[in-house]
């Protein structure tokens, strides 16, 4: 299983495909397939069958899209920036964007 270093909740933008360019936050991961779900992008229109609750008709989704598509947002800058890994004083270790040098995790 290749190293994820995108997680849930980051900030990325596609790099490549049909939206690229667009940015979005990541909602799922699937560490198993290295591919995860970006709100906004990839969507696409299912036909969904009426349930209790829902009244369904044509329903607009995000699919999955592979992590090499995309790149983490630098907090900074706002660009696509690569990711880094770093010991800080207290012994944690904390991914870091590599264009700026910002710390990405709280």
């Amino acid at each position: 299983m290749a190293k994820m270093r995108i997680k849930k909740g980051d900030n990325v933008v596609v790099i490549t495909g049909r939206d690229k360019g667009k940015m979005g936050e990541v909602l799922r991961v699937f560490p198993a397939d290295t591919r995860i779900i970006v709100q906004g992008i990839n969507v696409a229109k299912r036909h969904t069958r009426p349930r209790m609750g829902d009244p369904g008709g044509i329903v607009e989704k995000e699919l999955t899209i592979h992590i090499s598509n995309v790149a983490h947002i630098d907090p900074r800058s706002r660009k696509p920036t690569r990711i880094g890994y770093k010991h800080l004083t207290d012994g944690r270790k904390v991914r870091f964007a590599r264009r700026s040098g910002e710390v990405i995790d709280r």
